[in-house]
């Protein structure tokens, strides 16, 4: 039986863009929230920033770090089937949060610039288990150009954006909680 790498597996798209964000590995960005809801306001009152902490031919991790709360990591992994994004949820001990590794694996191959997440089967119960019947729907959206990295999260009713400035690195955040 012969094996796919991923990496094989992988868009041509998905694996430039892959890339370009391995470009940043090492360097932290401060965010900005530009469009969102009242449920956003403690993250438009901080201090937002991303960390392109670990990369590796398969996987990148970014943490990020909302003031003094470094619970969320996204994990981009290169899968057989075309990229896939977790949301690490961590408590301040390092131990999981019960809502975590949730996302989406991407369902077209997006453009060098822009992959999307639609939420899938194990976020779906994950959500439904944790009483976030809202977030079942959720489609987690990346853009990266040479000038800005923007995540974005969609469902009916919501649209969440933090925009980081890739023009200008700052100083690294602490380790995030459960990672080394």
């Amino acid at each position: 039986m012969a094996m796919v790498s991923s990496a094989a597996a992988t868009t041509s798209e998905q694996n430039q863009f892959f890339e370009a964000l391995s470009a940043h590995c090492g360097n932290a960005y401060e965010g900005v929230v530009t469009a969102g809801n009242s449920h956003d306001s403690a993250f438009s009152s901080q201090v937002l920033v991303m960390h392109v902490r670990e990369c590796s031919d398969e996987v990148i991790k970014v943490p990020f770090h909302v003031g003094e709360d470094h619970s969320r990591t996204w994990v981009i992994s290169k899968t057989p089937y075309g990229l896939h994004l977790a949301h690490d949820h961590r408590h301040q001990d390092g131990s999981e949060d019960k809502v975590t590794m949730y996302g989406g694996m991407t369902a077209t191959m997006g453009s060098a610039n822009e992959q999307s997440f639609p939420v899938d089967a194990h976020s779906i119960n994950n959500f439904r288990e944790n009483g976030l019947e809202a977030s079942i729907t959720n489609v987690w959206h990346l853009y990266l150009t040479n000038d800005e990295f923007s995540y974005r999260l969609t469902r009916e009713n919501r649209y969440f954006r933090v925009d980081f400035d890739l023009t200008k690195p700052v100083a690294l955040p602490p380790v995030p909680w459960g990672h080394q």
